[in-house]
């Protein structure tokens, strides 16, 4: 064919693959004659030669018992050498794949040969484990029988003991019946010895009176005188047993007379009672009274505050970002939130003028060191305020040696700015956190560094509570888009906080985005409500000025509050009242029966500052012992994280 190689089976399969030769090849040139050979051209015997020998080789391999599939592979591997002997000008290409497919068998032969060991171990194992199962399997059986014998023993010796039971009851009341009938006997044979004695006594009486009137004169001196002894024998029986009866029933007073003074006591407890009835009723009246009073002056005030603002300069005038922002800052506030936003934002601007704080003296304060003179302020934005409370917060977790709060902060900013800026930085966080008590993070810490909390009750079981929320949320977004409907979000907070009321749940929804035009099907980013917005944030997200958080916290705030409250009432009204062990704890089981033996341990050990093993146990007089007045008790649950468990049972019906 010129040179080149057979072109055998082009033309008996078609030019297909001619065709898709490149034209610059060497073979394009002649594809026009290649194209007029006949169509039943025959193999080339080089070809046909391969055929057989191959043939040939795999006969005898499969005549073999033992032939393996490696074995089958060398006759294809001799045959391609010789291949590659014949063409030498192919020879590099062909060697180079034979090469390549040679060295990729032999390593996934070494491949096989590494993991036969390790078929071999998991193999052992599962017949191990199969073995263990078996073994445990028995000895449950074992122990289950052994279990089912034990419980038909007990409840035999429960049969037994209950026929005991029965058989004790019917000996006692046997008991009973034949005692009754004893002291019956032994009352009547009493009466009739009394009986006796007085019909002896009358029988005597008139013998010695007939024997001393028959006898004449003085006659019979003798009679006379052993009658004159038994008069006086009996006149000394007579004259003892009325001392007897004296002694006994001095102090008994008439029937009748007991009976008259029971009936007027009868009565004055009557009235004691209807009087208790009325006073009670009066209480109550007095305290919706107060209520309704107290409401009335936060609405007066909400007015008046109302016709001040609008009487006075626009608040844009002091409020930065003019009256669009002072519009957003004011809606849905009332008087007080609007005092406390109005107040936030004149403090901030006066806060931003000044330079210097003035240092405090000695004595003057205990949080930091005391400053003769000038103090710089740093004049931070509120955002890095907040970062580094929270980097504070973080550091307080991780500190072994618990110092107090504030010298701790101390060390922080010292640790962090140096001794010379320390000071200068306690300074203007203070003024900071005591002027934005909107904030949480803000007011928390300003709370813990005045020693109104401590850092467990605000910062840790906060965040605990937040992250059970948030993991609730979480749960119920089940297509995880961070949305949730409204009625989701209402049945979320419903059964996280199953004690708070429904104005509170209310008034959560509402700091989320719920309006009460809203429907049940609107969606709600939850992630929104645990996110942290300053500054101009709130005018881009539309965020209600008191946050979610925040919010959670006051209510908080208020329901801790409410709970002491209960408890002061319960304990007394005047905070120099005198309380005991014994009658806090009863107190604490009155308002809140749902708290567990661990807790009240705990409130107890907090309100007396008294370690757990030092508290005395139940029904001692350690307990009525230690005293301490009401208003102490209520400061120190007050820095606790103090709150009610259950519902308070509800007062009986009078």
């Amino acid at each position: 064919v010129g040179g080149h190689l057979s072109p055998w089976p082009t033309y008996t399969s078609g030019q297909t693959i001619l065709q898709n030769r490149k034209p610059c090849s060497d073979d394009y040139g002649k594809r026009a004659s290649w194209q007029q050979h006949p169509l039943g051209i025959a193999k080339p015997k080089y070809l046909e030669q391969l055929e057989n020998y191959l043939r040939k080789e795999l006969l005898l391999l499969d005549l073999g018992t033992d032939s393996t599939q490696e074995l089958r592979l060398q006759p294809y591997r001799e045959i391609f050498e010789f291949f590659i002997e014949d063409f030498k000008t192919y020879k590099p290409l062909l060697s180079s794949i034979k090469n390549a497919y040679e060295a990729m068998l032999v390593h996934q032969r070494e491949k096989i040969q590494a993991l036969e060991p390790l078929k071999a171990k998991l193999v052992s194992m599962n017949e191990e484990c199969n073995q263990r199962i078996l073994a445990m399997q028995a000895e449950e059986r074992d122990e289950i029988s052994v279990l089912k014998r034990e419980k038909m023993n007990l409840l035999k010796l429960i049969d037994k003991k209950n026929e005991e039971k029965i058989s004790l009851q019917s000996e006692v009341s046997k008991l009973r019946k034949s005692l009754a009938e004893e002291y019956l006997h032994y009352l009547s044979e009493r009466d009739a010895r009394k009986i006796l004695i007085g019909d002896l006594n009358e029988a005597t009486v008139p013998e010695e009176d007939v024997s001393l009137s028959q006898s004449p004169g003085n006659s019979r001196p003798c009679e006379t005188n052993i009658a004159l002894k038994m008069t006086r024998q009996d006149l000394t029986r007579t004259q003892m047993e009325l001392n007897t009866m004296k002694a006994n029933f001095g102090d008994v007073i008439p029937r009748r007379d007991f009976e008259m003074q029971e009936k007027i006591n009868k009565d004055l407890q009557e009235q004691l009672d209807s009087l208790r009835a009325d006073y009670e009723e009066v209480c109550k009246e007095h305290e919706l009274l107060l209520q309704l009073h107290m409401s009335t002056l936060k609405e007066r005030d909400h007015v008046k505050v109302i016709i001040a603002i609008s009487s006075l300069s626009p608040p844009a005038d002091v409020v930065a970002g003019g009256p669009e922002r002072w519009r957003m800052l004011a809606e849905g506030k009332n008087s007080d939130q609007l005092v406390d936003v109005l107040l936030e934002e004149i403090g901030e601007g006066l806060l931003r003028e000044k330079d210097f704080f003035p240092g405090l003296a000695m004595g003057k304060t205990s949080l930091f060191p005391s400053v003769d003179g000038l103090v710089e302020n740093k004049k931070p934005s509120k955002k890095d305020v907040i970062n580094l409370l929270k980097d504070a917060w973080k550091e307080r977790l991780t500190e072994e040696e618990k110092e107090t709060f504030p010298d701790f902060f101390f060390n922080f900013l010292e640790r962090r700015f140096g001794l010379s800026d320390a000071i200068a930085w306690a300074y203007t966080i203070f003024e900071n956190i005591k002027l934005f008590r909107s904030n949480e993070v803000m007011s928390q810490f300003y709370a813990v560094l005045m020693g109104k909390v401590s850092f467990e009750s605000t910062y840790i079981n906060q965040k605990d509570r937040i992250a059970h929320l948030l993991k609730e949320m979480t749960n119920a977004d089940t297509q995880n888009e961070g949305l949730l409907t409204m009625e989701q979000f209402s049945t979320i907070l419903k059964n996280t906080f199953p004690l708070k009321k429904e104005e509170q749940i209310q008034e959560l929804m509402e700091t989320g985005g719920w309006q009460p035009n809203s429907s049940n099907s609107d969606l709600l980013n939850y992630h929104l409500l645990f996110t942290e917005v300053h500054g101009v944030g709130l005018r881009n997200l539309h965020i209600p000025y008191l946050t979610f958080v925040q919010k959670l916290w006051e209510q908080y705030k208020d329901e801790k509050e409410q709970y002491l409250q209960e408890l002061k009432q319960e304990l007394g009204r005047n905070p120099h009242d005198e309380v005991t062990l014994s009658k806090l704890h009863g107190a604490l089981m009155t308002i809140d029966p749902s708290l567990d033996k661990q807790t009240v341990i705990a409130y107890l050990s907090q309100a007396f500052e008294l370690p757990v093993s030092e508290l005395p146990e139940e029904d001692n007089e350690k307990q009525e012992g230690t005293v301490i007045q009401l208003q102490t008790v209520l400061e120190r649950l007050r820095l606790a994280d103090i709150k009610r468990m259950g519902p308070r049972e509800p007062e009986p019906a009078s």
